[in-house]
């Protein structure tokens, strides 16, 4: 969140994104131009009317692999539909995981590790965000241990920033072991683990599409140091 899309883009793409008028969404119509990536090989305009009654839409399949159900949604109006000659339409198929939004969960993962430790966890070593966690569910992090309850403040931070506010499960490791071998992180959790001391129940955000939550978006957590 608050991460403006066409820097991000830039980022991923090391140059930046050149961008064009919208036919339709301009300050003529609107009060202000809408731009869009000029390479884009399809651009769909439109808007939404804040006055117009919701519309019943649902159930959906989801990358969880359960159907999150119907519910009221807005109406978007379609204004302008635009595509290159040699368009190709992107998308992926979700359902009962693994699909294919798991590798992009996991090409995200590895993008976002730098991020992290430069604006917010320095002592970050590595990320693993296993594909049986569906994403956020699951996160197991390896970081250079500094000072008693070092664990504690890795794990308020990262509940604390944007989309890891949804995870469930996190655990927090330190020394040379292996995280992306779940064995590894299995035997050093069966040893090393006081189930008094070093586990720690919490509740917060979870996501919409959590079907095991009791409240609607709002559940348990879980952090093993």
């Amino acid at each position: 969140p608050n991460v403006d899309e066409y820097m991000l883009a830039g980022f991923l793409r090391k140059k930046k994104v050149e961008l064009v008028k919208c036919i339709t969404l301009t300050k003529e119509r609107f009060g202000y131009d809408i731009h869009v990536p000029a390479d884009a090989d399809f651009v769909i305009e439109g808007y939404v009317d804040p006055a117009d009654e919701l519309i019943w839409e649902g159930p959906f399949g989801d990358h969880t692999g359960y159907y999150s159900l119907a519910d009221w949604y807005p109406k978007f109006h379609i204004t302008c539909i635009t595509h290159r000659k040699d368009a190709i339409y992107p998308s992926t198929i979700v359902g009962i995981p693994p699909q294919e939004d798991a590798w992009i969960g996991k090409a995200t993962e590895r993008i976002f590790i730098a991020p992290i430790k430069m604006t917010m966890l320095p002592e970050m070593v590595d990320m693993e965000l296993p594909i049986e966690g569906v994403f956020h569910n699951l996160t197991i992090a390896r970081i250079e241990k500094e000072f008693a309850g070092h664990g504690q403040k890795v794990m308020n931070a990262m509940w604390g920033a944007g989309q890891m506010m949804f995870n469930k499960m996190l655990v927090v490791t330190s020394g040379d072991t292996d995280i992306h071998h779940y064995g590894n992180v299995a035997r050093l959790l069966s040893k090393h683990v006081d189930p008094i001391q070093d586990i720690y129940l919490s509740q917060g955000p979870a996501d919409v599409l959590d079907h095991s939550c009791s409240k609607f978006a709002f559940g348990g957590k879980m952090f093993l140091d």
